[in-house]
């Protein structure tokens, strides 16, 4: 059976600036339904290599391969003036005209239909990442990139969104790139990790990864075991301290 080409590949990618390479031999792939990590400390060159993959940088080396522009990116700030009143449904108009129907489709995937006319200063970081998510959702995209998705989210938040968005890959059967310098970020229900540092220092399963010396020694020792948490399915629910309700 032939297999269907990937949604973006990446072969030996580098950017190259003020005398510095940003990222260099940076290469990875996407494909439907797939949900690829992308993990780093700051400055690791996470938001130079999502800036390949949207088409806004241009490789200095290497090669870049689109096989969609059904892309959605949820960046990981937004300028929105709080002063001005805006309501969900305004937000999710912004940029382009969605009729009714789809705005409140989209919404009820991401679990926020009830919020379609509330003010977006007065919801939570959840609600709030949920209407992004739904806003970038609305146009069906083959792939998705979220870029520091659970900021602003507490410890439950973040497992709901983690669960939301293999749902929506599921769902939408889109691509996922997961842009996160949070470590424990790599055992949701990701299928590929790269842990990027200028360069791919190591890449795989997340099990793989975390057992890796290059991933150890750049998060450190206590690297493996903080993400345990984050191994096992999520059939229950954590209270804020790391318990279990039962």
């Amino acid at each position: 059976m032939k297999k269907n080409k990937p949604l973006v590949k990446l072969n030996n990618a580098g950017v190259y600036r003020d005398e510095k390479w940003l990222v260099k031999g940076v290469s990875l792939e996407i494909n439907k339904q797939e949900i690829v990590t992308l993990i780093g400390p700051n400055g690791s060159g996470k938001t130079t290599t999502g800036k390949l993959i949207l088409d806004i940088l241009k490789p200095d080396e290497g090669s870049v391969t689109l096989n969609t522009k059904k892309i959605s990116y949820i960046p990981q700030k937004i300028n929105i003036d709080w002063a001005i009143p805006l309501r969900v449904i305004d937000f999710m108009n912004i940029t382009s005209k969605l009729n009714k129907s789809k705005i409140v489709e989209s919404l009820g995937l991401t679990g926020v239909d009830h919020l379609i006319h509330k003010n977006l200063l007065n919801l939570s970081g959840g609600e709030f990442q949920r209407v992004m998510i739904a806003r970038a959702i609305a146009k069906k995209p083959e792939l998705l990139i979220l870029d520091e998705p659970v900021q602003g989210v507490d410890f439950n938040g973040e497992i709901k969104l983690y669960n939301l968005i293999k749902e929506i890959s599921d769902k939408l059967k889109c691509g996922i790139l997961l842009i996160s310098h949070d470590i424990h970020f790599v055992m949701s229900s990701t299928d590929h990790v790269i842990c990027l540092n200028g360069h791919v220092c190591c890449s795989g399963t997340p099990n793989d990864v975390a057992k890796n010396p290059a991933y150890i020694e750049l998060f450190g020792e206590t690297a493996a075991s903080a993400i345990s948490l984050y191994r096992h399915d999520h059939n229950h629910t954590h209270n804020e301290d790391g318990s279990i309700s039962k």
